[in-house]
């Protein structure tokens, strides 16, 4: 049902990393804190049965996951809260929720570090198209 790898708008992160210009990796950072605190409420959540209590933290992950291009974790709390919704309206159990829950937190583990990788200064970098030379951000120093 649904992807169990990353899914990244690389288009969407480098739009909110030029609009936070500098600012960026610290927020990235409370994505990252927020995120972890959501999910773990989900899963409390969903242990209880709560429908109640996972509305919130699914409708925040999905909020913050999608301003940043995180599209797989965006589109899980997307589901959850949808369907946590529609439970509370039929006073029914979140039980179809169960395998997105199970799925999230790897998958936001997988995103964030794939937004570590893109985001590190010592990361190798290409530079140019097909054929061209790799240049690395580490060319030692005093090197031009």
């Amino acid at each position: 049902m649904f992807d169990t790898e990353a899914k990244i708008d690389w288009d969407k992160f480098a739009g909110a990393r030029g609009a936070l210009g500098s600012d960026f990796v610290r927020i990235l950072g409370y994505f990252r804190e927020d995120g972890e605190k959501s999910i773990a409420a989900l899963e409390v959540a969903m242990r209880s049965g709560s429908a109640v209590a996972m509305i919130l933290p699914a409708h925040t992950l999905k909020g913050e996951a999608r301003q940043f291009g995180a599209d797989g974790v965006g589109d899980l709390a997307e589901f959850i809260e949808g369907h946590a919704r529609d439970c509370v309206e039929r006073h029914d159990q979140p039980d179809q929720a169960l395998a997105a829950v199970v799925k999230l937190r790897p998958i936001f583990h997988a995103t964030m570090d794939a937004f570590g990788r893109e985001t590190n200064p010592l990361v190798e970098r290409r530079v140019g198209g097909f054929g061209r030379k790799v240049e690395t951000a580490n060319q030692g120093f005093g090197r031009l």
